[in-house]
């Protein structure tokens, strides 16, 4: 794009596709957790067997096997409203059903109902995902990537807190049922959001078999330049904040602060400082773009887990909590928001919603892999060296950039 025809600043933050990004993240928020946090509590009132609450953990598996769907979302388009919106109807109409279903089930007498009913929200909330990242990858610009990807990162969080912190409140005053049945009428700005906003361009050469669709994305991804770096980066470049975040619960109460305490300043303080961070660092990328962006927030992410060392040289001091939550969780909003526009800006158009899909997937695995041993270590290291093996891990997804992204780079042409 010539540097003169460019929108100035503000006209794309107040642009309506950067509405639009914000709305489709609050609908793909809210319907998370309640397959999680507040079927747990439903489940725990009515008195139902620990072993089946921990065991409706299992009907969230659609989030994380999404990828095997995505290429028949790529290959076909249904014949109303375009290849992406027609999808995003359907997906989230039947996601309003299904909460509102999940609502009207006994989850005493009918489990096994229950238990259906919240996996297909579950699977239609994964559908939702897949056709709302391919959306704003084909609806935003390069430029624009950066501010589209936060603000759907705290549109998502919007649709979270919500759901589990509004869906609780809620069910203290009314009959979960009814906190369902308003959540399923929150898909509603969603619904509207698709009906009304416009359809992106298609790219040529899109799959026109389901063969295509499932074999050209890989083939077209693994036979770009530096493929399998840019593949270590993903996996690398939040593993240590991954790692710090795993145990910071036990390492509050060690320190002596109390659960009101972690939650007041960890929970509600954190929330503002993480969506201050995202929306900070989507506006910063208009300046920085993508690639120097991964940098500095990257950097700065480092360095915010060598506050947790600090922490824990001066024990329990409400003050240095507040700093170190505010200063970590500003920089880890701005690096997600830089992760996530990344990886939508490396997708090929013609496949959005296939390598969208697994590449999301694999940025997933350091979550449950880099936190396994994290215990382990902080037992045999104490926290302060726990938390400098947490900053050092950092490093080597910083390194990786020097392989597709140094800082005096152009943006390199990816497909």
């Amino acid at each position: 794009m010539n540097e003169n025809n460019k929108p100035s600043i503000i006209k794309m933050i107040f642009s309506p596709r950067m509405l639009v990004a914000f709305i489709m993240g609050f609908s793909c928020g809210m319907p998370l957790l309640l397959t999680i946090s507040v079927l747990q509590a439903w489940m725990k009132d009515e008195g139902v067997d620990l072993a089946v609450i921990g065991m409706m953990a299992l009907v969230g598996i659609p989030y994380t096997v999404k990828f095997l769907w995505a290429p028949f979302l790529d290959r076909f388009t249904l014949p109303f409203l375009g290849r992406r919106r027609g999808w995003l109807l359907v997906s989230q109409s039947a996601l309003a059903l299904s909460i509102a279903w999940l609502g009207m089930s006994d989850p005493k007498d009918h489990p096994w109902v229950l238990a259906f009913a919240a996996f297909l929200v579950t699977f239609f909330s994964a559908t939702q995902d897949i056709v709302v990242d391919a959306y704003r990858r084909e609806d935003l610009s390069d430029e624009e990537l950066g501010l589209g990807s936060s603000l759907y990162i705290n549109g998502y969080r919007a649709g979270m807190l919500l759901a589990s912190g509004g869906g609780l409140i809620m069910a203290d005053y009314m009959p979960y049922s009814m906190v369902y049945l308003i959540m399923a009428a929150c898909m509603l700005p969603g619904i509207l959001t698709t009906i009304f906003t416009s359809e992106p361009e298609i790219a040529d050469g899109t799959p026109k078999t389901i063969k295509a669709a499932v074999f050209e994305p890989m083939i077209e991804y693994f036979t770009r330049k530096n493929a399998l770096w840019i593949l270590a980066f993903i996996l690398f470049y939040k593993i240590g904040d991954t790692m710090a975040m795993a145990m910071t619960t036990p390492f509050y109460l060690d320190l002596g602060f109390s659960k009101t305490e972690i939650g007041t300043v960890v929970k509600i303080f954190g929330f503002w400082a993480t969506i201050g961070g995202s929306l900070a660092g989507g506006i910063l990328m208009l300046k920085l773009g993508i690639n120097r962006a991964l940098w500095v927030f990257g950097f700065l992410q480092a360095v915010s887990i060598l506050g947790f060392v600090a922490l824990a040289h001066a024990g329990y001091n409400i003050t240095a909590l507040s700093g170190v939550i505010a200063f970590e969780n500003l920089s880890g909003g701005m690096g997600t928001a830089a992760y996530a526009a990344f990886m939508a800006s490396i997708t090929n158009k013609k496949f959005t919603a296939t390598q969208y899909a697994l590449l999301s997937s694999l940025m997933g695995i350091p979550r449950v892999m880099a936190a396994a041993p994290t215990g382990f270590l902080a037992k045999n290291l104490g926290w302060e060296g726990f938390f400098l093996v947490c900053t050092f891990m950092a490093v080597p997804g910083m390194l990786l950039l020097l392989k597709f992204a140094p800082w005096h780079s152009k943006p390199p042409e990816l497909y």
